[in-house]
């Protein structure tokens, strides 16, 4: 016969999966003692880093970058505040004055009269005045009559070491006991940075300081009177392409230091009334500082934009204005939030379903993992101390832990299928066995299965012409093609009885093509064996043809044969029937029958009937079918035609097809004999082998 095509594609995988608890209940039974320690070890080195991951060395720097990027990506867009303005000496300010260090106090003493005279809100001003000048007495009789609130600088050295030493400390009070009144008043303006030099949150308040500038210039709530949470950095909102509008407006203080008549300051008085009024430097190389939003480039500049000192205050004093306070997240929630990332990399590890789910449950968690923070920050929840990076860690650590431990009993499992199923079961059933080993247990199911019967002609004849060596040689080789070809369609091997092969589809797994399997390779298993025939060494006895017979039908399939013991087996009368059919292959000089049932599900255009029988030790006849890929579409119709002529009586017919069907196949003993037989039989009657 010719070859036949090649077996059908594979089908898709079993959606059966393990449940969770059962795979890690499993997991932890055949870990053993040490590996579990290991695990557990792995486990909790996991959810510290999940939950310390700022105070480890590099993660740390990691987080702080991390925490910018959400600071500065959800930092509030505003408009320019009009509450608060600053008020600053620049370098063209220092450069007009000549003066630069003690900054000259003539030209802040004009600009107080006049902010004082214009109305504002409360004068906030951060410059320590800490070294004299010749104008001391100037500045301090316009601080003792100021009129509005003001708020002078005071540092100290135990807390700002490396920019006062002692004795400036002690000249700055002395200058700020000379001007204390009910109005000037002295505040604090410590900051605190990180470790890596960036203002991120605002400084605590020791009890030997005046109040902070932000609280002392604007009424703070007892509740928050002690912040120490994160600083809301505003951002300014875009008016036009390539333009902003800063957050804070930002005037040189020479626009106030001039000699103004009152019309004139009426003409300023707009830009200071009701505001709050922060006075500072705002000059190269001085008081500038980093912060989330300096981390990175400025899109309008590009470069990385510093903040002067008197602008943090005003965005914590804006802050404080809108009551913006960042609400921190309890420490039993970052426990529990750590603890959760490392068993969902756990379970992710332990997952067990297909490939794109399994892509999209890893893709949502990175998702999450990343944009959960983001919108933490965007909710005014205090992420400052939010392990973010340690989170993907401690979900990569459980992963990875989880992940390994599983392998290394897959790997058992694994050993266990290869040596046990690997020769018996096709690659993506024993795959099933793996994942879960109890779809073998010592029970008994009723399934539908296609069951394959082969023979090997010959054989025993053989087995007395040549030496036992040369048997058992020839037979492995035998039996290794036809398992392969089995194994390759997808089937089971249920046993080996001497030359003769027993396969089924449909168990343990079944498939919605098994028919089309099983009879592909009952085809194959064919061609297998007369390509065994030819391949056979000189000089060994020839061998006859490989004959197959194949049914569906009910079997009851399991494991029998007791604990000790691997027995996957089918019994029932669907596989008597398919050795039955093997068997009538030599009395009807045929080599592949299909029952009709077989035949129906086959899927296959090239079968021929070859007429009603009765099977030995049977009393119901049974219609069989055989492939021959090997005719033309006119000579398997001319069979078909035949067949259908005897059934329906029409003997005219009938003699017209076989005696065009005796020429046109004169060698073909399997037809002829079909013609032999149906000319014996009447209508509907089978023929009985005996």
């Amino acid at each position: 016969m010719a070859s036949s095509a090649p077996p059908a594609d594979a089908a898709p995988a079993s959606t059966h999966a393990i449940p969770m608890a059962k795979r890690l209940r499993r997991l932890v039974a055949q870990l053993g003692p040490w590996r579990l320690i290991v695990v557990t070890l792995a486990l909790l080195l996991a959810v510290a880093l999940a939950r310390f991951s700022w105070e480890a060395p590099l993660i740390g720097e990691a987080e702080r970058a991390l925490y910018d990027a959400r600071a500065t990506a959800m930092a509030p867009h505003v408009s320019q505040d009009k509450r608060i303005v600053m008020v600053t000496y620049n370098d063209e300010t220092l450069f007009n004055t000549g003066i630069r260090s003690p900054l000259d106090r003539t030209l802040l003493a004009k600009a107080l009269g006049n902010i004082d005279a214009m109305g504002a809100k409360a004068i906030g001003i951060d410059i320590a005045f800490d070294s004299p000048r010749p104008d001391d007495e100037l500045l301090k009789n316009q601080l003792r009559a100021m009129q509005t609130p003001t708020w002078l600088a005071y540092a100290e050295q135990a807390s700002n070491p490396n920019t006062i030493f002692f004795e400036q400390q002690r000249f700055l009070e002395a200058f700020l006991g000379s001007v204390r009144t009910d109005k000037t008043q002295p505040t604090s303006v410590l900051f605190r940075t990180d470790g890596d030099s960036v203002i991120r949150k605002w400084p605590d308040r020791p009890a030997n300081l005046p109040p902070l500038m932000s609280n002392a210039l604007a009424p703070v709530d007892a509740a928050h009177k002690n912040y120490t949470g994160p600083i809301r950095f505003l951002s300014p909102s875009r008016a036009t392409a390539g333009q902003e509008e800063p957050v804070f407006a930002n005037i040189p203080i020479d626009s106030f230091a001039m000699d103004m008549d009152d019309d004139m300051r009426a003409s300023f008085a707009d830009l200071v009334r009701g505001r709050y009024v922060l006075i500072g430097g705002d000059i190269i190389d001085n008081d500038q500082f980093n912060t989330p939003l300096s981390r990175f480039v400025d899109p309008i500049t590009g470069e990385h934009e510093t903040m002067i000192g008197l602008e943090v205050h005003a965005h914590m004093l804006a802050q404080q204005l809108d009551g913006a306070w960042f609400k921190p997240i309890s420490s039993p929630i970052l426990w529990g939030l750590a603890i959760l990332v490392v068993l969902a990399g756990g379970a992710t590890a332990l997952v067990d379903i297909r490939a794109r789910w399994m892509i999209l449950l890893f893709g949502s968690q990175m998702l999450f993992l990343a944009a959960f923070p983001f919108w933490l920050q965007g909710q005014n929840i205090d992420t400052s101390d939010l392990p973010s990076f340690g989170w993907a860690f401690g979900w990569l650590l459980g992963y990875a832990s989880f992940g390994t431990a599983a392998r290394a009993v897959g790997s058992s499992q694994r050993a266990f299928a290869q040596s046990a199923l690997g020769k018996y079961l096709p690659a993506d059933i024993a795959s099933e066995i793996i994942r879960d080993p109890d779809r073998l247990s010592l029970t008994g199911e009723k399934r539908e299965i296609f069951c394959v019967f082969t023979d090997l002609e010959g054989f025993t004849k053989l087995s007395h012409a040549i030496t036992p060596e040369d048997v058992a040689r020839l037979l492995n080789e035998y039996l290794d093609r036809l398992s392969d070809v089995v194994l390759e369609h997808g089937g089971t091997i249920d046993k080996f009885v001497g030359d003769a092969v027993v396969a089924f589809w449909g168990a343990p797994i079944s498939r919605a093509d098994d028919g089309q399997r099983a009879a592909a390779a009952a085809l194959a298993l064919y061609e297998a064996g007369e390509k065994f025939r030819i391949d056979m060494a000189e000089g060994v006895p020839p061998l006859g043809m490989t004959r197959v017979g194949l049914h569906v039908g009910d079997a009851i399939v399991g494991n029998f044969g007791g604990d000790g013991r691997i027995q996957y087996t089918a019994l029932g009368d669907s596989m008597n029937t398919a050795a039955r059919l093997e068997s009538a292959n030599k009395s009807l000089k045929n080599n592949i029958l299909f029952s009709a049932e077989a035949a129906t599900r086959s899927d296959r255009d090239d079968l021929i009937p070859m007429g009603r029988v009765t099977l030995r030790g049977r009393s119901r006849p049974v219609d069989l079918f055989t492939p021959r890929p090997d005719l033309t579409a006119q000579q398997r119709q001319l069979v078909h035609k035949l067949v259908g002529a005897h059934g329906a009586g029409d003997h005219t017919e009938y003699v017209m097809i076989a005696t065009e069907i005796t020429k046109i196949l004169p060698q073909d003993a399997a037809i002829n004999f079909l013609i032999e037989r149906l000319s014996a039989t009447q209508r509907g009657e089978s023929y009985v082998l005996t």
